[in-house]
């Protein structure tokens, strides 16, 4: 696998099957704030961008300055990253089709943080799949925002139909998935 730190790489037989929501896809950000259970974990630059446009930070947000393969406009990178509203940030390195180490303990940290700060995660790679383990790692019934490429953005929450979907998924990757689902359930 490639680098020390990568804990699961998705094998690509997995792709297809993650292209299918894992929940509900909303185009209208007030109709997603209105649909989401606090806190919300958000995954990707647009979906932070629209989370942010629209007056709400979340708890924890991901994202890699890309979207679709492509550099994301300078005024989104801006209202994220350059002026960004969140109390901390976190830079962590994570290849793309990969969950590292530093991303999936970055997450836990942020998580888990008492008093409860809102946390930017710039990943150096891709955050793709960093959904999968924020589903796992929020509280119960808390919510997971991620982009759905020419779509809209997908409302997941962190019930136990869904955590059995990502487990499913984390389980079918290559790597050490066992030690990556006790840390992040536990």
């Amino acid at each position: 696998m490639p680098g020390d730190d990568v804990v699961l790489e998705l094998p690509a037989a997995l792709r297809s099957e993650l292209k299918e929501p894992l929940g509900p896809i909303y185009t209208d950000t007030e109709a997603l704030l209105a649909a989401a259970t606090r806190p919300i974990v958000a995954v990707g630059d647009i979906v932070t961008y629209h989370l942010l446009a629209a007056g709400h930070t979340p708890a924890v947000a991901l994202v890699d300055e890309r979207t679709k393969r492509t550099d994301v406009e300078d005024d989104v990178r801006e209202a994220v990253v350059d002026e960004s509203p969140f109390e901390q940030t976190v830079a962590v390195e994570n290849p793309p089709g990969t969950l590292t180490d530093a991303l999936l303990t970055a997450l836990q940290s942020a998580l888990g943080r008492e008093p409860a700060a809102t946390t930017l995660i710039v990943v150096e790679g891709e955050e793709d799949l960093a959904a999968l383990p924020a589903v796992l790692a929020v509280v119960e019934g808390a919510s997971v925002v991620y982009g759905q490429p020419d779509e809209g953005m997908v409302l997941v929450t962190a019930d136990e139909a869904a955590r059995e979907r990502v487990r499913s998924l984390i389980e079918r990757m290559d790597g050490s998935h066992r030690p990556v689902l006790d840390a992040l359930e536990g």
